[in-house]
């Protein structure tokens, strides 16, 4: 695949991984997460803000559990399989979806419980000053006791380089094709980002299309991440390891930061 100068905005890549976001998490992350989510935005007393929400993998499980929730995400494709899934699920009434920028919250201040910022979103935006504006926003959105929950893609500086390599294959539900993904990973370590290049390559019968694109995440460790909370006005209560709430060690292969405003 050729070789794509990363986004500076973190943002490009989004809309065309919509249509394989749920096959490859269902393969990969799947639903490991979302009994931790489901524990905290239940102990929020109040409503919760999702950063993020994409295809709705957390939303959807977390409008099954009663809970008063509005997710925003910048991408429409992903914004409307999100809709879609609440709307077969009979949940579409539980969930407010938004589209909007996370720099930018559209909602007024001191609204929300709990912001929850599931598996690495925050380390999309890839510059310093858009994550500073996020982390600003969010702090004026949380009430006087609010949290902010935030997961890390663990230990992403030392994921190694590699060019073309198969990492999932299978049929994909639905649809009576198979696809498969050729990956390469690129460390730009000069700007502290890690690339992602996609190849989808879906065959169904003899007819074969390819589908192409980069994502980009900052490579943020749980100290660096701890320190721009702490420049955002927010104090860093708890850094977990597991799901279970075991503390966060350099070796564990879960990142979880927890900060109240």
């Amino acid at each position: 695949m050729p070789r794509k100068a990363a986004s500076l905005s973190g943002s490009a890549g989004w809309d065309e991984y919509a249509a394989f976001y749920d096959w490859e998490n269902a393969r990969t992350m799947a639903r490991r997460d979302v009994p931790f989510w489901r524990r905290v935005a239940a102990a929020a007393e109040g409503p919760v803000l999702e950063l993020g929400c994409g295809t709705g993998r957390v939303t959807v499980p977390l409008a099954r559990a009663g809970i008063p929730l509005i997710g925003i995400d910048l991408s429409s494709p992903m914004l409307h399989r999100a809709r879609t899934r609440l709307r077969r699920t009979r949940l579409a009434a539980r969930a407010r979806l938004v589209r909007g920028d996370i720099r930018r919250l559209p909602f007024a201040p001191a609204t929300f419980a709990l912001v929850a910022a599931p598996y690495g979103i925050l380390q999309s935006l890839v510059r310093d000053r858009d994550l500073a504006s996020t982390l600003s926003a969010v702090a004026a959105a949380l009430r006087p006791d609010g949290r902010l929950v935030m997961e890390l893609v663990a230990d992403l500086p030392a994921w190694r380089e590699y060019r073309e390599e198969i990492k999932l294959h299978g049929w994909r539900p639905g649809r009576r094709a198979h696809l498969t993904l050729l990956e390469s990973v690129r460390q730009d370590r000069r700007r502290g980002l890690t690339i992602f290049d996609q190849e989808f390559i879906e065959r169904r019968g003899r007819d074969v299309s390819r589908r192409r694109f980069a994502l980009t995440f900052r490579t943020l460790s749980v100290p660096q991440m701890a320190r721009r909370l702490e420049r955002a006005g927010l104090r860093v209560a708890a850094r977990l390891g597991s799901y279970d709430g075991d503390p966060w060690t350099g070796e564990s292969e879960t990142w979880i930061l927890i900060a109240e405003r």
